[in-house]
């Protein structure tokens, strides 16, 4: 039987698609919502591993599905190139989302996501959440103290991890705690391998009073000016998020062998990149720390080994 072909529009970057009309006015089946899902999420430039060798099959569509919704926010947010007409189409963006609620989806993105929603009653907020977070991007770039920084992470980081728990059959507080600390540390860890490449946006994570209690200011930061202040101030940074880490670890113990898998992976993936922000002494602005292919490979391997071997404990 010869494949049907995605109309070419489902094989559209989201900051072509916006740009035009045909696209925006198309009214999508079901088949051709689901192949853009997948497209995007097998195609763009910035897609990861959505889905896992070890995912079961069937869960497949619906990640896509919420991998798209969460990329589009984001290519509306840092692919546009203007915050203010980024700030109009994340507010689209959003009436999008409560149409789709509202049993109206036009959009691709919620034609094929509205199925996923509705099997795992997913509810509305951590989309939102979302949201929040890539408007926040547009008008915020610095933040005073952890408390501000965690904040953020609530909208960037702890929604993406909840939406995995709700496809994979949890919703309970305790399983959505420990997540948010892991995704916490995930996006910590990320701001912190990526200091430099920040700056090219002028978004600073580090907080304003960690610096300030280091005697380190902003301009310096933006000099790549290392020293002793600097390799200080960010050891207390990597051990914040070291910490979060190990907070979120008992999740591991709580959830199915697939995705105890994934956890343990994504964990240990992390602690991986605050390990070799430690080996370069703490200087993330002359070198951008980064795990290699062949580390890639001994991280995977000893997840395996731990999930054969029983050194962590998933449940059934």
């Amino acid at each position: 039987m010869t494949a049907v072909q995605p109309p070419i529009f489902a094989t559209m970057l989201p900051r072509d698609f916006v740009g035009s009309p045909e696209a925006l006015s198309r009214t999508w089946t079901l088949t051709e919502a689901e192949q853009h899902t997948r497209w995007l999420a097998t195609h763009h430039y910035e897609n990861f591993h959505v889905v896992s060798f070890l995912l079961p099959k069937e869960l497949h569509q619906d990640f896509y599905n919420v991998y798209a919704y969460c990329r589009w926010a984001d290519d509306l947010a840092d692919e546009i190139g203007d915050p203010a007409e980024s700030l109009r189409l994340l507010a689209w963006w959003s009436g999008e989302l409560d149409r789709m609620y509202a049993g109206e989806a036009q959009h691709p993105v919620f034609v094929a996501l509205r199925g996923t929603v509705k099997k795992y009653s997913i509810p509305r907020q951590p989309f939102a959440d979302l949201i929040r977070a890539f408007i926040q991007d547009q008008k915020v770039t610095r933040y005073q103290n952890w408390e501000e920084l965690f904040g953020y992470c609530e909208g960037s980081a702890n929604p993406v991890g909840r939406l995995v728990l709700y496809l994979c059959g949890y919703s309970d507080p305790e399983r959505q705690a420990l997540s948010d600390a892991t995704c916490t540390a995930l996006q910590l860890a990320n701001f912190w391998q990526d200091v430099t490449v920040d700056q090219l946006k002028d978004r600073v994570y580090l907080p304003l009073d960690l610096l300030a209690r280091h005697n380190y200011s902003v301009e310096e930061l933006f000099a790549h000016k290392y020293d002793e202040r600097f390799r200080a101030l960010m050891s207390e940074a990597v051990e914040q998020a070291r910490g979060l880490f190990l907070k979120g670890l008992p999740l591991i113990g709580m959830v199915n062998r697939r995705l105890a898998v994934d956890l343990d992976l994504f964990s240990r993936g992390g602690m991986c990149v605050l390990d070799k922000i430690a080996s370069q002494n703490y200087d993330v602005l002359s070198r951008r720390p980064s795990i290699s292919k062949v580390e890639r490979v001994w991280l995977l391997a000893g997840t395996l080994v731990r999930a054969t071997f029983g050194s962590f404990k998933a449940a059934a």
